[in-house]
């Protein structure tokens, strides 16, 4: 039978887009070019809105054992989480930035610390648990796109020769061939310098400046095995990028690359997992053409400062994938497909300015000195520190849900509730685990249910009150998370069925039964 979906890239994007659209019922073949999974730790954690979306697929436990497993064990358990502090970020190495806003569920951590190569294996697992086809050592070369489908020529590997689907997803990565045949620039700046980051054994690690260091030779970012195992080190060289991206990444270079910036030789032995990388930061001028869309890499890149492009690149996975669903399932409305692009464009857009940024702020020099001087004192204001942690986590994104006078949750991402049910207590992350559009009523107005009751194949409806949230009446929420619509328990019967109606209609298409 032939893949609705064929999502080129088995990363981690391509992963979660193959297990969003089959959560949704949708057929699906995943292409990776290469036969073994990469063991690619540039994104050593996850955070942000990435971890509520994976506790609302029942996946974060996966991810918090695995996290303990990589710590040496250990209970890590809900009482440990919460006597420890929230971590603090950074911005270009600066710390002291506070999550922007920790989230109220005490099972639901800001970061969870497991590096890209984790999460490549927990969502292969994942895919294979929910039935996605995966092709390993299977390089697409040619797309094609008609009116009803696209045809993808495949070589190698145990896929077929020819692949044909309704739809193509590109995750192939920064070199995307997907994104080259559908013919979308990606434009931006190439690199200016050269990281390289492994992991070695350090002789003698309590000698050596822990986190980010800056010196007037580079940077480097030393992370210490806290029982003497491996530990992560990476080096930043602002002298210019690499004359030779591929190169294998040698000790002796590593060693001198981080002499030249310490000023003192750091003795170390049993190099693995190093990998080089520079700062080029261009983002794909669409993410749709047609049948062909983009997600991660092929659609953005930047310099990996903050861990943002993996969890951003997972948020394009479930923004996408609901919609695809819709429209496969022949009750998407008019330009819903449309909205992925005008949705996720601006929010890597924003990334590549502010990576840009700290990159800049990181550079060697005594004009830096004094901008990093400047903005030390600035992220100690709770204003500028909040700004920027929510730039950092994506909790600034707010869609446009096309109202005009939105509830100030409308676009936002739904915040984490305990709910009050005749079955007990449910958290908000249960009932988004199946990945449908939810309703969830707090006000008990049997008028709003009944609105709802007509999209009943396609939407959800979950009554239940919020004692700590009285001031809520009740929220549309998306199958990415984001709400829809909302309403205040004192808001007008009839403009509250107005409104909701609408929304149903502009999200989930015309009801079967007028």
């Amino acid at each position: 039978m032939e893949p609705e979906v064929v999502v080129a890239g088995a990363g981690p994007v391509g992963l979660m887009l193959a297990c969003e659209l089959r959560r949704q019922g949708v057929g699906v073949v995943l292409v990776e070019r290469t036969t073994e999974p990469a063991n690619d730790n540039r994104a050593q954690a996850l955070h942000g809105r990435t971890i509520p979306v994976l506790d609302r697929r029942g996946l974060l436990p996966r991810f918090r054992a695995a996290e303990r497993e990589l710590n040496g064990g250990g209970s890590g358990g809900t009482e440990s989480h919460r006597k420890r502090p929230l971590p603090r970020g950074h911005f270009a190495g600066i710390t002291g930035l506070l999550p922007s806003a920790p989230d109220p569920d005490p099972d639901v951590p800001p970061v969870v610390f497991v590096p890209q190569w984790v999460t490549t294996r927990l969502l292969t697992e994942h895919a294979a648990e929910l039935g996605v086809v995966l092709h390993r050592g299977s390089e697409i070369t040619a797309v094609e796109q008609d009116a009803d489908g696209v045809t993808v020529a495949v070589s190698g590997g145990t896929a077929p020769a020819r692949l044909r689907a309704r739809y193509l997803i590109g995750c192939d990565g920064a070199r995307s061939v997907v994104r080259r045949s559908a013919g979308i620039d990606f434009a931006g700046t190439g690199a200016t310098l050269s990281t390289l980051a492994a992991e070695v054994h350090l002789d003698d690690p309590a000698d050596l400046p822990v986190g980010w260091h800056r010196t007037q030779h580079g940077c480097t970012v030393i992370s210490p095995h806290p029982e003497g195992g491996h530990s992560r080190v990476v080096v930043i060289d602002f002298s210019g990028p690499d004359a030779d991206r591929e190169a294998p990444v040698t000790l002796t270079e590593l060693e001198e690359r981080i002499a030249g910036v310490l000023g003192r030789k750091v003795a170390m032995s049993d190099l693995k997992n190093a990998q080089r990388y520079g700062d080029a930061a261009r983002l794909a001028d669409r993410y749709r053409v047609g049948r062909v869309f983009l997600a991660g890499d092929a659609a953005h890149i930047h310099y990996p400062v903050g861990g943002q492009g993996l969890n951003i690149g997972l948020q394009d996975a479930v923004n996408l994938a609901w919609k695809l669903a819709a429209d496969l399932r022949g009750w998407a409305p008019d330009g819903l497909l449309d909205t992925y692009h005008t949705e996720r464009y601006p929010v890597a857009d924003s990334v590549l300015t502010h990576t840009r940024a700290q990159v800049a702020l990181l550079a060697p020099g005594p004009r830096i000195d004094a901008l990093r001087t400047l903005f030390t004192d600035l992220i100690g204001l709770a204003d500028v520190s909040r700004y920027l942690s929510e730039k950092m986590s994506a909790a600034d994104v707010r869609y446009d849900m096309g109202e005009a006078e939105p509830h100030p949750l409308t676009g936002r991402f739904a915040p984490s509730l305990r709910l009050a049910t005749e079955q007990g207590e449910r958290r908000l992350a249960d009932l988004l685990a199946g990945g449908r559009p939810l309703l969830l009523d707090l006000s008990g107005r049997a008028a709003t249910a009944a609105v709802a009751a007509r999209w009943a194949d396609r939407v959800d409806v979950h009554a239940a009150t919020c004692p700590a949230e009285p001031a809520l009446g009740s929220l549309l929420i998306r199958p990415d998370s984001y709400v829809a619509w909302a309403c205040a328990p004192g808001d007008a019967p009839d403009q509250v069925e107005r409104g909701l109606e609408a929304a149903l209609r502009r999200w989930f298409g015309a009801p079967d039964h007028q």
